[in-house]
């Protein structure tokens, strides 16, 4: 057990006294107001957006008969999105929702609204019938299993308020299921929209590894299933049967891509590891936003996977090797992230590039090994759908045949083709047009050239603009979005990421819009700098107690512990009471680089159970937890630890490590030789 040197230091401070009888003390100014917390943020943004809607601004479009309905917050990186509904006359109002971006005070920074007129005076008695608009529903599917409800609306999408009828059926069309959300004016019987909800788009697996892959599994009586324990609904099933993979050991797959089995385990794999991302990098809890998900059905007879809000579906390649990859699954789900934000499915052709953004940063997130599903801007480039590889290059569409550039036909283009442009601007804004990191260089339409911000930034950029989505979405709408997005997250500290957004939207050429907002604040251009070495200073601590921030006493060459190289080390904790060490440095990663960090780690403890984490390490990258570990990972010698944090690139962040020790028996966390390579 270490001897704590600040037990010496406070004892000298008492025989002292600590202030000498008789002396003055300076009266301390009363400190500032804390900060709201989370749940007081979202009381804060709630109660001012209630006041807001109540004296109807003009930017709303209110009638005398609206009504307005709020909706769950979500919050992100300080910001609070209130989303809203609306009814007029108590019928509901598709096309007028709206969503209020309040910072934590409750103080407004953004107002999207989808309705850009009142309604007005308009009749609610409907000339057509519901059953004749059902007939009409029914007629834009190939076949009809299920008409799953008809409900009188008022539509203000690209037309004047109408009354109109709005049924949903599922059948099929020609190129596969269908769920199909029909509107239909109630007084002419034309169709006004139509709504398609199906967006296609330890283990063994196929695509995924190295095995064996950790699953997180359910364990019942004596049988275990591909059921996540601890995530609503997240499953995978046999879509022959819906019943959940299941058997009486934990072990799954054989690797054999046309396995079932093998399937859902990288099917689950790939969900598994999407949750992780939503909530390390982007803190959403799950993909529908209350921890849940939709169960994942593997065995579709069909070159294709989909999701249709209540499941996901996986198909096979024409080599019959069911295609549930990282990138593809992520994409599906992400498919599920747009239905479950405000404004639902994103349309104008933008639904397809929205969830590639999903499946890009999974793969980065995972960065499994090149033999495997690795991180990279292609989509389905391993399980080769239908024998000629990726279905979409996303930095450079146009060598499979979709455009680089947006124009005035992209809204009306089939729905994968229109991810081109979306797509190439993503790149942009995580790599740039000549990233330096190996990825591959990309052309822009407009000749200029862009300095990516790195993935974590780009999907956090996207995910926040979809929290501003409303049913009017576009790609003019999340130019707009996205450069708002940027400006809530980072404005704070300068202009460099808005200008990114605006830079990469420019090089795509999506035009400004006169909606779009800018940035005054100090432009901090990216850390620039060559792509290679090791950028923390003293990383072996030889040096002593140089160049870290740290707790008294956990640099040290005591020999109470063994140093993995050298004689110097940082030890936390080890003193067997209620106890907390750190150690930190921040160090910057140059713009369009991989970054790896390292360390070598130690634990050595007094506890004794085999199931409880009394004492605990924490290590984080920036605000990114990267890894916890307890007395429970107490073994012998070190083990070198490793992350991929070139999410970092182009930023300076601070790698840390805190050590939490409970009030008895010694856990010591012992750190050596690390490293954040450059590559």
């Amino acid at each position: 057990m270490k001897l704590s040197p600040r037990l010496a230091a406070l004892s000298g401070a008492a025989a002292a006294g600590l202030i000498a009888a008789g002396t003055a003390a300076a009266v301390q100014a009363a400190p500032p107001s804390p900060a709201p917390d989370a749940a007081q943020a979202r009381t804060l943004a709630a109660n001012s957006a209630r006041a807001l809607v109540a004296s109807r601004p003009g930017y709303l479009h209110a009638s005398s008969d609206d009504a307005f309905v709020q909706q769950s917050i979500i919050s992100s990186e300080g910001t609070q999105y209130v989303p809203y509904e609306r009814t007029y006359k108590g019928l509901p109002v598709t096309g007028g929702d709206f969503v209020l971006a309040t910072d934590s005070a409750g103080n407004l920074k953004y107002a999207s609204v989808a309705q850009q007129r009142a309604i007005g005076n308009l009749a609610t008695t409907p000339k057509l019938t519901s059953a004749t608009a059902e007939k009409t529903a029914r007629a834009q599917l190939k076949t009809v299993s299920t008409v799953e409800g008809t409900k009188l609306v008022v539509y203000t999408l690209d037309s004047a308020p109408t009354l109109a009828w709005e049924t949903t059926v599922r059948g099929t069309v020609a190129d596969g299921p269908s769920r199909l959300t029909v509107d239909v004016d109630a007084v002419t019987g034309k169709v006004l929209r139509t709504q398609e909800h199906v967006v296609r788009g330890s283990g063994t697996g196929a695509w995924n590894g190295p095995s064996p892959l950790s699953l997180n599994t359910t364990l019942s009586g004596s049988t275990y299933s591909m059921k996540d324990p601890t995530v609503t609904n997240l499953s995978c099933q046999d879509s022959a049967t819906n019943t959940t993979f299941s058997g009486s050991d934990d072990v799954w797959g054989n690797g054999t891509a046309t396995n079932k089995e093998t399937g859902c385990v990288d099917a689950l794999y790939g969900a598994q590891t999407e949750h992780k991302m939503l909530s390390q990098w982007l803190g959403r809890n799950g993909a529908d936003g209350n921890g849940g998900y939709w169960p994942i059905r593997v065995g579709l007879n069909d070159q294709n996977a989909y999701y249709d809000g209540t499941q996901v579906q996986i198909g096979k390649n024409t080599a019959g090797q069911w295609i549930g990859s990282m990138d593809v699954v992520a994409h599906e789900i992400g498919h599920g992230i747009d239905d479950r934000t405000p404004g639902g499915i994103s349309g104008s052709g933008t639904q397809e590039f929205v969830a590639d953004t999903f499946g890009a940063a999974t793969e980065w997130f995972a960065n499994q090994p090149a033999s495997y599903d690795a991180p990279d801007f292609l989509v389905g480039e391993k399980v080769n759908l239908v024998g000629s590889g990726p279905i979409r290059n996303m930095y450079n569409p146009s060598a499979l045949g979709d455009p680089n550039c947006y124009s005035s036909s992209i809204p009306s283009t089939e729905v994968h083709a229109a991810a081109g442009p979306g797509n190439h601007w993503f790149y942009l804004l995580a790599m740039g047009s000549s990233p330096t990191n190996g990825q591959p260089s990309s052309p822009t339409c407009n000749g200029s050239s862009v300095t990516g911000l790195g993935i974590q930034k780009a999907i956090k950029i996207m995910y926040n603009a979809m929290l501003m989505k409303t049913t009017s979405s576009s790609y003019l709408k999340y130019r707009t979005w996205t450069l708002q997005a940027a400006k809530n997250l980072y404005g704070s500290t300068g202009c460099t990421e808005f200008n990114t957004v605006k830079a990469a939207w420019d090089a795509v050429s999506v035009p400004a819009q006169s909606g779009d907002p800018t940035c005054s604040g100090t432009t901090t251009p990216p850390p620039t700098g060559s792509c290679s070495g090791q950028k923390l200073a003293n990383p072996g601590f030889e040096s002593g107690n140089v160049s870290w921030s740290a707790s008294s006493g956990v640099i040290t060459s005591s020999t109470g512990q063994a140093a993995h190289g050298g004689s110097w080390k940082a030890w936390l904790d080890g003193y067997g009471t209620a106890h907390t060490d750190t150690l930190s440095q921040s160090v910057t990663i140059p713009s369009g680089c991989r970054a790896t960090l390292t360390f070598w780690l130690h634990i050595d403890s007094a506890e004794s159970t085999t199931t409880t984490a009394y004492d605990k390490l924490t290590v984080k990258a920036g605000s990114t937890t990267l890894a916890t570990y307890s007395n429970l990972n107490k073994a012998a010698g070190y083990v070198q630890r490793s992350f991929d944090v070139s999410s970092l690139a182009g930023t300076t962040a601070t790698i840390s490590f805190t050590g939490v020790e409970d009030s008895s028996l010694q856990t010591s966390f012992v750190i050596d030789d690390t490293a954040v390579t450059v590559s």
